[in-house]
């Protein structure tokens, strides 16, 4: 797949002397993930792990180390700077995990990242896996492995679930991605519905959605107007009450819309199976695939 990571992409983790960027780090790098910078402003000269440089700025490690992806593990009231730092810094794949980023901060990071046509991949997500390849974020590496259905999710904890399923019904990913729970965010299905569509070695898609906003209900529409593989849907949400936020800050229902029924019936309507029940992803995917 030509987002996401593959065997060109080289890394630097903003916040890598951080409680969670230290930790998340070492275990991309034990999944494969090629990371060859840190930045933590006033720590620049100093060895992560005693091989990793550590430079004051994102500017600095593409110079040096040619970075060209960015991992961000900073905290939400300077997420959006640090964003943008890589953005202008010329990184053209930044992934943000952190949650709670003021909503005005990222429409303009938004709005910059698009500009620039820097992918942006969250806030407020897992990030991306390609098992056998590496990772950039928090995701349990050890319940991918590697096969031919994509996965795309609004939820972290979601994906892992339905991931899990997929692999023990002798099935296996081959990339998944959580694309974050905010209003604002950067990619969404649309986006990895073209990448997966595109990438020879993804032979089905499972989307993960959930209540609020009209997301799916797009994705829906370009599906069935652009996708020739098999997409399978799940929505979360079924029990929650109108008008109550449930989780995610971009999942609440206004009205008639972002519904579990409007968004199941759109995907019924762009001839996507539905899977109603969550405990059934795998089983339902493989028993309608030959991946095996």
């Amino acid at each position: 797949m030509s987002a996401g990571i593959n065997e060109s992409t080289r890394v630097v983790v903003q916040g890598i002397t951080g409680r969670e960027g230290s930790f998340h780090t070492r275990q991309c790098i034990l999944s494969g993930t090629n990371i060859v910078a840190g930045v933590s402003p006033g720590k620049g000269g100093e060895k992560f792990d005693g091989n990793i440089p550590v430079y004051n700025t994102v500017s600095q490690a593409v110079e040096e180390d040619r970075a060209n992806t960015a991992l961000v593990f900073v905290p939400a009231v300077y997420a959006g700077d640090a964003i943008l730092e890589s953005v202008f810094a010329g990184i053209k794949t930044v992934v943000c995990i952190t949650e709670g980023i003021p909503f005005h901060a990222m429409l303009k990071v938004k709005r910059i990242a698009n500009t620039f046509n820097t992918l942006l991949i969250g806030p407020n997500c897992p990030g991306i896996i390609v098992p056998g390849t590496g990772k950039l974020g928090i995701m349990p590496t050890q319940i991918f492995s590697k096969g031919h259905v994509g996965m795309i999710s609004r939820s972290g904890t979601l994906l892992y679930e339905a991931a899990d399923q997929v692999c023990r019904n002798g099935l296996g990913i081959s990339t998944a991605v959580g694309i974050g729970g905010d209003p604002i965010i950067g990619s969404d299905f649309i986006y990895w519905l073209e990448q997966f569509e595109q990438d020879p070695n993804t032979h089905a898609i499972v989307m993960i959605g959930e209540i609020g906003g009209d997301m799916e209900e797009r994705a829906a529409s370009y599906a069935k107007a652009h996708i020739s593989k098999p997409v399978f849907a799940f929505i979360a949400g079924r029990s929650a009450p109108e008008g109550k936020r449930m989780g995610h800050a971009g999942a609440i229902i206004t009205g008639s819309a972002g519904t579990v029924t409007s968004k199941e019936t759109a995907f019924e309507q762009a001839n996507i199976m539905v899977i109603r029940n969550l405990a059934l992803i795998g089983q339902t995917v493989s028993e309608n695939l030959s991946l095996k």
